[in-house]
């Protein structure tokens, strides 16, 4: 009787996936890749972030999902870079598609690709990303977030209309970071941004501000406080990105404060890149000191032109993976969200 009852929901809640999503997965796919729009209805009021996590090399894969599963969770997946080459997108959902049937996995999940950087907005780099971003959605992507903290808020909210085309003709979720700005300005830069994109008549579900932005130490609660409040004002949830580079244990602050939705790359990035020999590491080091990045940034572009990793370290990274996993669900008030997320979109399309 409870399986029957879990296959019926499960059947309703299939059902509100995007047309793109079903598309890319097929139809026959049991996999509950939704909206973060959906998810954030079925989670309001309790008292949890949307996790999202990165998947810089395949075999972390199966240890995100088991530890989903282990805490019955909702659970973003990020391609953070999927525009690195023209198959990243569809290498990274070809991947969550293997491992999510091979395991059975049917928790919630939602599927991001970015931070998308848009360096400048000059029509060439416009013109060229918006061909990219029309692949992402095609891809399969519910959330699409764009990185537009090298622009000032008015170039920004111009640059999110340009490139904001096809995820909303697809009624998808859109993410916007925080715009660039002088120091001490960044409350008044996000609501020149929020004010910019209402009047170009776009809504976004997410305002993106980076953990460092926040403080090393001591976390700049007020501040985070305000910037939620602000955003609410606007009906856009708020995103720390970047988060987790010294400890877990700061992230139930971000969730006191009231952010929807954190990711959380240090402590994964730091996984992956201790999996790979040292030659590597130190080779990725180098190259991402060249280029301006960290070494576990650099890692999410040229994965899949590393060697890749099988036996005893794909073992082991999955199963550290699972326990960082696990420990960051948690944090986040994101266990047992899963089933409850479950019932209320199933009640709600009936």
């Amino acid at each position: 009787m409870i399986l029957v009852l879990r296959m019926n929901v499960l059947d309703k809640v299939l059902t509100l996936r995007p047309t793109s999503v079903v598309a890319r997965l097929g139809t026959r796919s049991r996999l509950p890749a939704l909206n973060p729009r959906d998810l954030l209805a079925a989670l309001e009021g309790v008292p949890a972030a949307l996790p999202c996590a990165p998947v810089p090399v395949r075999p972390m894969l199966p240890g995100l999902l088991a530890a989903a599963r282990s805490e019955d969770a909702v659970l973003g997946l990020m391609c953070p870079h999927p525009l690195a080459d023209r198959g990243a997108a569809e290498r990274f959902m070809a991947s969550v598609q293997e491992v999510a049937e091979a395991d059975g996995h049917t928790r919630p999940v939602f599927l991001q690709a970015g931070p998308v950087r848009v360096p400048r907005a000059e029509p060439e780099t416009l013109g060229q990303l918006e061909e990219g971003l029309f692949r992402l959605v095609d891809a399969g992507f519910s959330l699409v977030s764009l990185d537009v903290t090298r622009l000032d808020a008015g170039a920004a909210a111009d640059a999110v209309r340009r490139l904001a085309g096809p995820v909303v003709e697809r009624e998808l979720a859109l993410e916007v970071s925080l715009p660039a700005g002088a120091e001490g300005s960044e409350l008044d830069d996000a609501r020149d941004l929020l004010e910019g994109l209402r009047r170009r008549g776009l809504a976004v579900l997410f305002l993106r501000v980076s953990a460092a932005l926040l403080g090393e130490e001591d976390q700049d609660v007020q501040f985070l406080r305000s910037l939620v409040e602000l955003a609410g004002q606007y009906g856009v949830g708020v995103t720390v990105g970047e988060a987790g580079r010294r400890s877990a244990r700061v992230l139930p602050t971000y969730v006191a404060a009231g952010v929807k939705k954190v990711e959380c790359t240090a402590p994964f990035e730091r996984l992956a890149l201790a999996s790979f020999p040292e030659q590597v590491r130190t080779s990725l080091e180098q190259k991402a000191e060249k280029a301006g990045l960290g070494a576990g940034e650099l890692l999410g572009v040229m994965g899949a032109q590393l060697p890749a990793l099988e036996g005893t370290e794909a073992t082991r990274l999955e199963a550290l993976t699972f326990t960082e996993a696990c420990e960051v669900l948690a944090a986040l008030g994101a266990s047992r969200t899963g089933w409850k997320s479950m019932l209320f979109l199933a009640e709600r399309g009936d």
